[in-house]
């Protein structure tokens, strides 16, 4: 069964499954930031116990970036070949073990399980986006917020619980398998409480719909640079601060509840930015607003005193979550289908997840060369104009919809 033929369906719309669907849904979601923000307030015993230098740090960060654009177009493959939820399961249980191999003091392990954890969430991330506008189509803006919160929390757990759980049980490896069996209960709940149909025949239309070229479309690619210019602002606070905030003398412990708190601040902004956004014509002004509250963080903990960092730690906190929530908000609001929203979510997050790796890489090069704050702070602030630019374009009232030739066209969406 496609994506289009089971929002059709009656099965799909009822309330019990509705609410298993939300249950789940949040759960799946708690699972796709830990794997990220777990390892970097143990970097500095990772490079103790492995002799990485700032180069191969970044790159342990940015793999993970990487690896979620170059899974993310897996995802509608997969879908269409073994339906959405089969090959939901599938990333959960790569996850799963990937999050089992990377708790390794061998290099090539711990680079193996990185490398796998960044597929796994790039296929499972991409999966959601469709799966919201598909079971609840009228308001998927707003449950897209629900499902960015639960990323957001499971962050926040990840960062905060990351040097505690390394001090409780003596082993930074056993912190990070530790997350593993959170993946788990996530596998089974969603393969245990949602059906996994095998995909039926393509209905006629499915047979007859010429293939959809996004990559040739300006929406499109606004939306996409959108989602890796912010989200290279994301990854690098994930990757890097904890790291940033050593080098200003705090302590490794405070420096991961600080990453903790910021991110468990976007809990707040990432459920109220689809609201706030509803509340004007278009996504611009919010968009624009989050993303000045994003960068005036960033300098203030990085440049500013250190009397106000954990102000710093709270605006960071609500710009970046409110930022990441409209990001995902755009991807079912620019498409008029689930199935362009599929579409529309495998080119965004794979295009726009590998452009996302490139900050913490070009992080971990500048450290390597001996940058300042104040250098970093520059690549930043030049990241923050970039994303501002395509907000501005792709937060305009258009959407992307297949005409009854079957042509892509962009239109204004009333």
């Amino acid at each position: 069964m496609s994506l289009e033929a089971s929002a059709r369906s009656g099965l799909h719309t009822t309330p019990r499954r509705l609410g298993l669907f939300l249950l789940v849904m949040v759960l799946v979601g708690l699972n796709l930031r830990p794997a990220l923000s777990s390892l970097s307030p143990l970097l500095i015993r990772v490079q103790e116990d492995t002799g990485l230098g700032a180069a191969g740090v970044g790159a342990l960060t940015t793999l993970p970036v990487l690896c979620l654009g170059l899974f993310a177009p897996l995802a509608p493959w997969l879908s269409h070949r073994l339906g959405s939820e089969r090959a939901l399961s599938i990333g959960l249980l790569l996850l799963t073990v990937a999050l089992i191999l990377r708790a390794n003091h061998s290099l090539l392990l711990l680079f193996l399980g990185t490398l796998m954890a960044g597929a796994a969430i790039g296929i499972c991330g991409t999966l959601l986006p469709g799966l919201v506008k598909r079971e609840l189509p009228q308001n998927a803006d707003l449950m897209t917020g629900v499902y960015t919160m639960a990323l957001c929390l499971g962050g926040a757990l990840g960062a905060i619980l990351s040097v505690p759980l390394a001090d409780w049980l003596n082993s930074w490896t056993a912190s990070l398998m530790s997350w593993s069996l959170l993946a788990l209960i996530a596998l089974f709940a969603w393969r245990g409480l949602m059906p996994h149909p095998w995909p039926g025949p393509a209905s006629s239309s499915s047979r007859n719909r010429p293939k959809v070229r996004l990559t040739r479309n300006a929406l499109a690619w606004q939306v996409t640079v959108l989602m890796g210019s912010q989200s290279s602002l994301a990854y690098i606070v994930f990757g890097w601060l904890p790291t940033l905030l050593q080098r200003r003398g705090i302590d490794e412990a405070e420096a991961g509840w600080m990453l903790g708190i910021s991110v468990m601040t976007q809990l707040a902004s990432a459920f109220a930015a689809p609201w706030l956004a509803r509340l004007g014509r278009d996504q611009r002004p919010a968009l624009l607003l989050l993303l000045a509250t994003n960068g005036a963080g960033l300098l203030l903990l990085l440049l500013g005193p250190l009397s106000l960092r954990w102000w710093g730690v709270v605006i960071l906190g609500l710009g970046q979550g409110g930022c990441f929530s409209l990001a995902l908000t755009l991807l079912v609001l620019r498409s008029g289908s689930a199935f362009l929203a599929g579409q529309l979510s495998g080119m965004a997050q794979g295009f726009g997840y590998c452009l996302a790796a490139l900050g913490p890489l070009g992080i971990g090069v500048l450290l390597q060369f001996g940058a300042s704050l104040n250098a970093i702070s520059l690549m930043l602030m030049g990241i923050v104009a970039v994303s501002m630019s395509m907000a501005w374009l792709s937060g305009r009232r258009r959407q992307l919809e297949l005409d009854e030739h079957g042509v892509l066209t962009t239109r204004r969406h009333s």
